[in-house]
């Protein structure tokens, strides 16, 4: 846990001129060597996804970006909800008839690593906000940490990782975990990381850090098998 606050600069992670694609490896300078059959699902509509897609190619593993429900048929074995606008993004999601499918998805076992705005898409109640998946045990607090010129970078113990650095910008927190919830991370007294099952949630932005400990925590979680594959049937 770590009290240390910084201000930052404002930061526009949103990616939203990227076109639908894959994204092999070879596409990011300096990656590990990776299982070539392990593809990560990048939700795409909105938000900080070629952040994501960037790390996740240092670590050596394709990802294809997810923009509408056709996307939902490759092959995927983990799922990403970047950060970004929450409310942008659930109403996308309806928009597109996607909302449904990605639950049951994610209901079905598909890892799912959602950071701030997937945070909140996940969270089964928000505080002064909307719900969307309403998966995840957790109550959450949208804009917990204030406006973006509140937001701060600190370094922070995360159970399973150790210390990494901690990008918040406009960040949510949890303020409270169900029995089957395990508490990651906490900062100032307010929970920012969690997991449950094959979801895994942060309140920062590991994506726009150099360190890639969360990232690889959660290629780990994508081990256990499950995949789209496997969920296709609840399509």
């Amino acid at each position: 846990m770590s009290d240390t606050k910084a201000h930052l600069p404002l930061v526009d992670a949103a990616g939203d001129d990227a076109g639908s694609e894959s994204h092999d490896v070879g596409d990011t300078v300096g990656h590990d060597s990776g299982d070539s059959s392990r593809v990560i699902g990048v939700l795409a509509l909105q938000g900080a996804f070629i952040e994501h897609e960037k790390m996740l190619g240092k670590l050596g593993i394709r990802t294809v970006e997810i923009q509408q429900r056709g996307d939902l048929e490759q092959h995927f074995t983990g799922l990403v909800l970047p950060g970004g606008e929450s409310t942008v993004q659930g109403k996308l999601l309806r928009d597109l008839n996607m909302l449904e499918p990605l639950r049951q998805l994610v209901a079905g076992g598909l890892p799912t690593f959602g950071t701030c705005a997937g945070l909140l898409l996940l969270a089964k109640h928000v505080e002064d906000g909307d719900t969307h998946l309403a998966l995840m045990d957790i109550t959450a607090k949208r804009n917990a940490y204030g406006r973006q010129l509140g937001s701060f970078f600190t370094h922070a113990e995360m159970t399973g990782i150790g210390t990494i650095p901690m990008t918040f910008i406009r960040a949510p927190y949890i303020e409270s975990v169900g029995k089957n919830v395990q508490i990651l991370s906490e900062v100032n007294g307010h929970i920012v990381a969690a997991q449950q099952g094959n979801m895994l949630v942060t309140s920062f932005h590991p994506e726009l850090n150099d360190d890639l400990s969360v990232h690889r925590y959660f290629v780990n979680m994508t081990e256990s098998g499950h995949s789209l594959d496997q969920a296709a049937d609840i399509l």
